[in-house]
């Protein structure tokens, strides 16, 4: 029944010469045998976890890279350790079980499948720590990996669970990765939305479409703030309100979405709105309104010399100036104009490198738009945001300087003043 070399059936004879009985020396042996091996099992673990791990520990702190910082972080060494125990338990597990090979092949496959499962647990840890290590790269486009790392835990886990199943029946991998392909279709099924993620997210990575931080808008989704986090399956993103909306991952794909990356790598910060005159106020300056309008600083120069100009053209056409139709004149709606360019050339948060018009719209129903199209110098919003009224609010107020009216719909009052 024994092998006469094993050291078990030579502890059972040296206990049965000390005058104990068979069955008795028999259990016994085993049970010392069996102390011995979770003794052993228990010491691994603490020399593994509270020495090695240690000493590991200290080296890395002292080291310059921060590879190592993010594998230490991410819990890698301490799962590793997990497999040392299972070690000793698998090696000597024939020790105490010598001549049970059925108890012994049981006990083997459960550790086994416990060191397959430390395994997985280990690569899982592995792609955290190379997932922050490229993050923190900054000569590094900061392009999502996030789904990409998730479809490599999938293929582990997956390979992992076969793995556990070809140790549990007895049969080997092949036999299980040969019948997947009876379950492609259900597969495909369960796995749809991963596998939609997962080609979206090679799209966007390959054309650089959207990546943690940058600023989105979508509004079919109602999203309009900073991406968090680019996954397999969802995209979130933090909206100004501070709310959290998550978009899947293909829609960014299939629907159309602004991101405003391109204007914070950039410049400026567009500034696009209209003012809107009223047609009625629109006329040729007369002699007092050129006089008024030399005494500002920044069209003095442009009056004068645009009333050489013309009067200068007129000469040379011998324009009858007793219509006002006649010839070239100048108008207070194309001085305001003038006005507005000469201020915004001045403003210090205007970026002049960048696309900069004062430019004239078609009339409409609601006035003339005297639209601005610049770039503002800073792009934080708030700070935007406030410029762009601090230019807005002198406009409006300049206005009336030009005897020109900002059109308004009429109110109430308007109506109640007609009836008066």
């Amino acid at each position: 029944m024994f092998d006469l070399a094993s050291p078990l059936e030579m502890t059972i004879a040296w206990l049965a010469s000390k005058g104990l009985a068979a069955d008795m020396a028999v259990w016994s042996a085993r049970a010392m045998w069996a102390l011995l091996v979770v003794v052993l099992s228990f010491l691994g673990n603490f020399v593994v976890k509270h020495q090695f791990l240690k000493l590991l520990r200290f080296l890395i702190e002292r080291t310059r890279t921060s590879w190592d910082d993010a594998i230490l972080e991410r819990r890698v060494p301490q799962r590793l350790a997990h497999l040392a125990p299972a070690l000793v338990i698998y090696l000597l597990s024939p020790l105490p079980l010598d001549g049970l090979e059925g108890v012994v092949a049981a006990l083997r496959d459960a550790m086994l499948i416990y060191m397959i499962l430390v395994a997985v647990l280990v690569l899982d840890a592995l792609l955290n720590a190379a997932q922050d290590i490229y993050q923190a790269l900054e000569f590094f486009p900061k392009m999502p990996v996030r789904g990409f790392v998730q479809i490599l835990k999938l293929g582990i886990y997956a390979t992992g669970i076969i793995f556990a199943f070809s140790v549990l029946l007895g049969k080997s991998p092949v036999y299980f990765l040969s019948g997947l392909g009876a379950l492609t279709a259900v597969l495909l099924l369960v796995f749809k939305d991963s596998i939609l993620g997962f080609v979206a997210g090679v799209q966007l990575n390959a054309n650089r479409m959207v990546a943690v931080g940058d600023w989105i808008e979508m509004p079919k989704y109602g999203a309009d703030g900073d991406v968090l986090e680019v996954s397999l399956n969802t995209v979130k993103v933090q909206n100004w309100d501070k709310t959290i909306t998550t978009i899947p991952t293909y829609a960014l794909v299939s629907d159309s979405f602004k991101n405003w990356q391109g204007m914070q790598a950039s410049g400026g910060r567009r500034i696009k709105r209209a003012v809107h005159i009223d047609v009625n106020s629109v006329r040729f300056c007369t002699e007092e309104m050129l006089r008024r309008f030399a005494k500002i600083q920044y069209i003095s120069d442009y009056i004068e010399r645009k009333k050489e100009e013309i009067g200068r053209y007129n000469s040379e056409k011998a324009v009858d100036l007793s219509s006002l139709v006649n010839g070239r004149r100048m108008t207070n709606l194309g001085s305001f104009r003038a006005y507005v360019t000469a201020y915004l050339r001045n403003h210090p948060m205007v970026n002049q490198e960048m696309t900069f018009l004062v430019r004239q719209l078609s009339p409409q129903g609601q006035g003339l738009p005297i639209e601005i199209y610049v770039f503002c110098k800073d792009k934080v919003w708030a700070n935007y945001e406030a410029i762009q009224a601090d230019i807005f609010d002198h406009i409006l107020a300049v206005v009336p300087e030009f005897d020109l009216k900002v059109f308004q719909q009429p109110s109430g009052a308007d109506f109640q003043a007609l009836r008066n």
